[in-house]
């Protein structure tokens, strides 16, 4: 529905009809490497797992691409993160219809976004996460166990360990229920 309404959005608000779109990590790369592309709006969470996996090698093989990031979760979240592969737009789901259209035009006109994905804040916990970290968290936040964990993302499961303990530090949360709380209280979703 967001890419539809997205696609929709370019098509008659923009005036860009020849937009391409992929649903997973390996459909995405795939695209990229067979088409020359200046901007790219990408979604955090993908169906075969999370962009964060896959943007390190996108800015090393794209590194004059234009990125943008679309999510749910707040942009303070990811702003740490995200700024060392050079992406400073950042498309929040739930934002209204012409604060998304105006983004968007600035983005693709390559102007610098209103407000700076650094610039949004820094009291959040989370927003000191690194990439492997924020991917942990959104698995444990919908629930997925250790070992889970680590057979989604390939690791070990003391890597998985390793890294939930870091978490717990990080947001001084002691137990998954601390930190399901303090995800919703921010805005932080699983999904």
């Amino acid at each position: 529905m967001i890419r539809r309404g997205l696609r929709a959005s370019f098509k008659f608000e923009l005036g860009y009809t020849d937009v391409s779109e992929a649903s997973n990590c390996n459909e995405l790369m795939k695209e990229l490497k067979s088409n020359h592309y200046t901007h790219l709006i990408l979604d955090i969470n993908l169906s075969d797992g999370s962009s964060l996996e896959v943007l390190p090698n996108i800015k090393e093989l794209y590194p004059t691409l234009q990125i943008a990031i679309l999510s749910m979760q707040p942009a303070v979240v990811y702003a740490k993160v995200l700024q060392q592969y050079g992406a400073v737009y950042f498309i929040n789901k739930a934002a209204l219809e012409e604060d998304t259209t105006r983004l968007l035009k600035q983005f693709l006109a390559n102007e610098p976004p209103h407000i700076a994905l650094s610039e949004r804040g820094s009291a959040n916990p989370f927003s000191n996460f690194s990439p492997r970290e924020l991917e942990v968290l959104h698995y444990l936040l919908k629930g997925f166990k250790t070992n889970e964990i680590a057979d989604e993302l390939g690791l070990m499961k003391n890597t998985i360990s390793t890294v939930k303990a870091r978490i717990f530090e990080k947001t001084k949360t002691k137990n998954l229920m601390e930190l399901g709380e303090l995800a919703t209280l921010l805005k932080v979703k699983g999904k």
